[in-house]
């Protein structure tokens, strides 16, 4: 989720997002590491869009916030554009890394999800802001893998994990760490859709949910 801010003077579109980190895993550095994965990936296409009759250059403005003492009631209230919450645990019921629904502003990350690779973060992001798994998951010849694209993506050898491997076979899927934020997905933010009032806009909406440490079951 994020705050728009359009300049019609320096003719640029600037989304605001400000991310909290609590949970056990949760750390100063690993925060800032997050949010500078996320501007990276999402400022990397230096994407331009038109609105009227004017272009404006898109730029993403993201900060993290470590919060360990993080109080519920200011996620549960929080009516903050900005303000996004995310629960950091070395363990996650399902394995993987979420957020709370398309277009929302919290979640949970599992911490080896965002050691293993910077897209982690950026593709959840990528969510958060209201885009979606592509519905096609064989994108073989279509060359370089869109960051919205899940694991378990049919790709080209180059994109796999094991490039030796057979497709859609152990080692034969999309490894995350070979995606990359493309124009197609700044363009599939539909930012020249959005209502500005006084030159902001909001994208993504309010999910609110603060979330408990998930705990292993016992075996």
């Amino acid at each position: 989720m994020g705050e728009v801010e359009l300049h019609t003077i320096t003719n640029q579109l600037i989304i605001h997002s400000v991310f909290f980190f609590y949970g056990d895993a949760a750390t100063n550095d690993l925060s800032w590491q997050i949010a500078d994965d996320i501007s990276q990936h999402w400022n990397e296409p230096k994407a331009k869009i038109k609105i009227g009759s004017a272009l404006f250059n898109v730029q993403f403005d993201i900060d993290g916030i470590y919060e360990p003492d993080l109080d519920p009631e200011k996620v549960w209230y929080n009516d903050n554009p900005r303000f996004n919450f995310f629960r950091i645990e070395e363990f996650a019921n399902g394995n993987i890394s979420f957020v709370d629904g398309i277009g929302c502003n919290t979640g949970y990350f599992k911490l080896d999800n965002l050691l293993q690779t910077s897209t982690t973060a950026a593709h959840e992001y990528g969510h958060t802001l209201g885009l979606v798994h592509p519905m096609n998951l064989d994108i073989r010849g279509k060359d370089t893998p869109g960051i919205m694209y899940p694991r378990g993506t049919i790709v080209d050898p180059p994109f796999q994990y094991d490039p030796n491997a057979e497709a859609g076979k152990a080692g034969g899927t999309l490894n995350p760490v070979h995606r990359k934020v493309l124009i197609n997905d700044i363009e599939e933010l539909k930012l020249h859709k959005l209502l500005f009032t006084n030159g902001r806009a909001v994208v993504g909406d309010f999910s609110s949910l603060y979330h408990s440490k998930h705990t292993p079951p016992v075996s």
